[in-house]
């Protein structure tokens, strides 16, 4: 209840503009609606950072040799069921960041102002803030999953419309953070930076590219994407206001995930797990 009330307050903040500043409105693009990822025909596995390849290896991401391993060693405890490299953190229904937050697992809403532009999303990653009034980076950020967002808006065909917003998203960040649910990693020093340009399609008003680069130090190169979104041709969308902690049958112990069963007893995750230990607790007589 709590983080639905939070994105209330920001679509209300949002809303309750100057009359002067709502009427400057009309120089921003229409991005109103449900925009859900695009998803290619044929290809398997989990949401992916490149909606056109497969995800973990899929990806060809341009990993060091040091974080093959990382994602291998991910990949090989999902195997054995764990949880790999991201799930571990995602059970506990902790943030993704960026830039798994933009993966669209549920539809995006973007809420313009002239000040600055929401991404909300859902879940436990909640909303992106970008700033897009002119200020300066700030000289002691608090860490986020999120990061710290400062966009500009251009409009490149001169028509008097803005038409793509510029980005550019720094840390410091919190972690870990990975790309996909295989455990795809970012660095472990949490100093990536990621610059995104938005715009709309030009054949299609219905597409939203988000090309998306990003810098990382577990990456030879920067590593380009372009996440596409379509919207949905719903009048009145249904939005989902489900919380990550609603339902959820994991039990986090320590360093240990477990499942909660029917019948409301702990049952291992993993071959060989071992039970929690029970020393706190009064001993059944034998």
């Amino acid at each position: 209840m709590h983080f639905r009330g939070l994105t209330g307050l920001v679509i209300a903040a949002a809303f309750a503009t100057p009359l002067s500043a709502q009427a400057a409105d009309a120089k921003y693009p229409d991005w109103k609606g449900a925009w859900a990822r695009f998803v290619v025909p044929g290809l398997g596995g989990q949401p992916s950072f490149d909606q056109t390849k497969p995800w973990g290896f899929g990806q060809q991401a341009p990993l060091t040799d040091e974080y093959k391993k990382v994602l291998e060693a991910s990949l090989a405890d999902q195997a054995k069921g764990g949880e790999g490299n991201f799930f571990d953190h995602a059970v506990r229904c902790y943030p993704g960041g960026m830039p798994l937050m933009m993966i669209a697992f549920r539809p995006l809403e973007f809420v313009i102002t002239p000040h600055t532009t929401y991404v909300l999303i859902g879940g436990a990653e909640h909303f992106r803030r970008i700033f897009t009034d002119g200020r300066d980076w700030p000289k002691d950020p608090e860490p986020t999953y999120a990061g710290y967002a400062i966009g500009k808006w251009l409009d490149t065909d001169g028509d008097g419309v803005y038409d793509t917003l510029e980005v550019e998203t720094r840390g410091p960040f919190k972690g870990p953070r990975v790309y996909d649910a295989s455990g795809l990693p970012l660095a472990f020093d949490n100093e990536s930076t990621f610059k995104e340009r938005f715009f709309s399609d030009k054949k299609d008003p219905g597409i939203l590219h988000d090309v998306i680069t990003v810098f990382d130090h577990a990456l030879t190169r920067p590593w380009t994407a372009d996440k596409t979104f379509r919207r949905s041709k719903a009048k009145y969308p249904n939005w989902d206001r489900i919380s990550c902690l609603e339902g959820t049958t994991y039990v986090t112990i320590g360093k240990e995930y477990y499942m909660v069963t029917a019948d409301g007893y702990l049952m291992p995750t993993t071959k060989e797990q071992k039970a929690p230990d029970p020393k706190y607790f009064p001993q059944a007589k034998k």
